[in-house]
C-alpha cells in the first residue's frame, strides 16, 4: 500500500485504532523517503466525514446544551463536545498530510505527529466517557470543522490560516476557561481527570497552531506575500475575522506564534512585544 493509500484509507475509517496504526506506517513512510505521491495522484474530496457512520450528525443549534457539570450526563455531554473536536482533529490532520502532497516531507512529519497526539487526546478523554457510562456517538455532532476543511482543500495557505490559526487558536482561548467552570467540581473524580486531561491538550494544542503558522508563513515567503495582511483577507473572506477582545489567550497564541499586530487586530487591548 503505497503511502497515500493508506492516508485515504485512514481518512475514511471510523475506527480510531486503525487510524492510529496507519499513522504510525504513514511516518515510517516519511522516515524511508517513501511519501511521495504515484505519478497522476489526484487526493479525494470527501462528502461526509469519517465519523458519519457512528455519530448522528445536526445543526449545531441542535446540539444538547453544555451545563450542570456536577453530574454524570452533564460532564459527559462536555466530554463528548471536546472527544468529537479532538476525534475531527486526527481527521484534519491526516487531511493535510493527504491533500497537499506538494509541501515538504518535514510538513507530513509535522502533522502526522499532531495526528499522534489528537489520536492520544480522543482516547483520554473516551476513557472518561466511558467511567461515566457513556461512548464516543451516544450524543449528536456538528461537522463544523470538516466543512471548514472542504472549503479550504484546493489551498494549502487557506487551510493553514483557518484550521491551525483560526479554529485551533481559539481552543487555546477556551480550554481554560472551560477548565476554570469546572474546578469548583474538581473534588469528583471525574471532573479532576477531565481537568488533567484538557490541561494537557492545552499544552499541546499551543504546538500545534505553532506548527500551522510555522506553515502558514512558508506558504507565505514561498509566495511572496505579506504574512500579516494575507492572514486578515484569508479570515475576511471566510467571515471569520471577529474582534474576541478579553476572550484572546494572549500569551498562548503569542507562543504559538501570532504577533502583537496580529492579536491587536483581533481586538486584544494588551500585547507586548
Amino acid at each position: 500500500m503505497t503511502f497515500y493509500s493508506l492516508a485515504e484509507k485512514a481518512l475514511q475509517s471510523a475506527d480510531i485504532d486503525e487510524k492510529a496504526s496507519a499513522i504510525s506506517r504513514l511516518m515510517r513512510y516519511c522516515s524511508t523517503g517513501d511519501d511521495r505521491p504515484e505519478s497522476g495522484f489526484a487526493p479525494w474530496s470527501f462528502e461526509a466525514p469519517s465519523y458519519a457512520s457512528r455519530c448522528r450528525i445536526v445543526d449545531p443549534r441542535e446540539l444538547p446544551r453544555r451545563r450542570s457539570f456536577d453530574t454524570p450526563k452533564g460532564l459527559a455531554i462536555l466530554l463528548h463536545a471536546i472527544a468529537h473536536i479532538e476525534y475531527s482533529a486526527v481527521d484534519l490532520a491526516l487531511d493535510a498530510v493527504y491533500r497537499f502532497p506538494a509541501m515538504p516531507t518535514a510538513f507530513r512529519r509535522d502533522w502526522l505527529e499532531v495526528a499522534e497526539d489528537e489520536v492520544r487526546h480522543f482516547r483520554m478523554l473516551e476513557a472518561i466517557l466511558e467511567e461515566l457510562g457513556y461512548r464516543y456517538g451516544d450524543f449528536p455532532v456538528h461537522r463544523g470543522l470538516f466543512d471548514a476543511a472542504k472549503h479550504t482543500e484546493g489551498d494549502i495557505l487557506h487551510r493553514m490560516a483557518v484550521i491551525p490559526r483560526h479554529y485551533e487558536a481559539t481552543g487555546l482561548d477556551v480550554n481554560p476557561r472551560i477548565m476554570e467552570k469546572l474546578r469548583p467540581f474538581a473534588h469528583k473524580e471525574a471532573v479532576a481527570t477531565t481537568i488533567e486531561a484538557l490541561e494537557t491538550i492545552y499544552r499541546e494544542e499551543i504546538d500545534h497552531v505553532r506548527k500551522g503558522d510555522r506553515w502558514f508563513r512558508y506558504c507565505c515567503e514561498q509566495r511572496g506575500l505579506e504574512s500579516e495582511r494575507t492572514f486578515r483577507e484569508i479570515l475576511d473572506r471566510y467571515d471569520l475575522r471577529k474582534r474576541q477582545g478579553n476572550f484572546l489567550n494572549v500569551p498562548a497564541r503569542k507562543a504559538a506564534g501570532f504577533t502583537c499586530a496580529e492579536l491587536k487586530d483581533l481586538g486584544a487591548a494588551e500585547c507586548e512585544d
